[in-house]
C-alpha cells in the first residue's frame, strides 16, 4: 500500500502531460539541432550525408540526454544506469537512422534532406518511447521495513 501513496505523491509533483510536453520540446530541440548540424556539414563542409547524419545524431543525442536528466526526468533515481541506457537506445536510433537515410536516397532516390527529415521523423518516435518506458523510468523508493519483536 506505501507503494500506490509514493506514486500518488510523484504523480502530484511531475504529472504524466508535463512530462510528455517537456520530453517533446527537448526533442524538437534534438531535432532541429541534428538537422541544422546535418545541413551544415552536407552543404556548407561538403561531408558525406551518411557521416553527417552520424555527426549530427550524435549531437542531438547528447542535447538529449543533458536536458531530459535534468530538466524532464529530474527526479528519476537510475544513477549512471540511465546514461548506459540513454546510450544502447541511441545507439539503435543511430542505426536505424543511417539505415533508413541510406534506403530513402540510395533506394528510393529522395533529396538527402528530404530524406534525413523522413528517417528523423520516425526514430524520434521509437526513441520517445524507448526513453520514456526504459531509459528515465521512475524508481519508488524502497518501503522502510519495520522489526516487529
Amino acid at each position: 500500500m506505501r507503494r500506490l501513496g509514493d506514486m500518488a505523491a510523484f504523480a502530484l509533483r511531475m504529472p504524466v502531460v508535463e512530462q510528455f510536453l517537456k520530453f517533446g520540446l527537448v526533442g524538437v530541440s534534438n531535432t532541429l539541432l541534428t538537422f541544422v548540424v546535418f545541413t551544415i556539414l552536407v552543404k556548407v563542409l561538403g561531408v558525406w550525408y551518411v557521416a553527417a547524419s552520424a555527426i549530427g545524431f550524435v549531437v542531438g543525442a547528447c542535447n538529449g540526454f543533458l536536458l531530459n536528466r535534468s530538466w524532464t526526468f529530474k527526479g528519476h533515481s537510475g544513477g549512471s544506469s540511465a546514461a548506459l541506457r540513454w546510450t544502447v537506445v541511441q545507439g539503435c536510433g543511430l542505426g536505424a537512422d543511417l539505415g533508413l537515410i541510406y534506403l530513402f536516397v540510395n533506394g528510393a532516390g529522395l533529396a538527402d534532406l528530404v530524406g534525413q527529415a523522413i528517417a528523423i521523423a520516425l526514430v524520434v518516435g521509437a526513441t520517445f518511447f524507448a526513453n520514456r518506458t526504459w531509459t528515465f523510468r521512475m524508481h519508488l523508493a524502497e518501503p522502510e521495513r519495520t522489526v516487529v519483536p
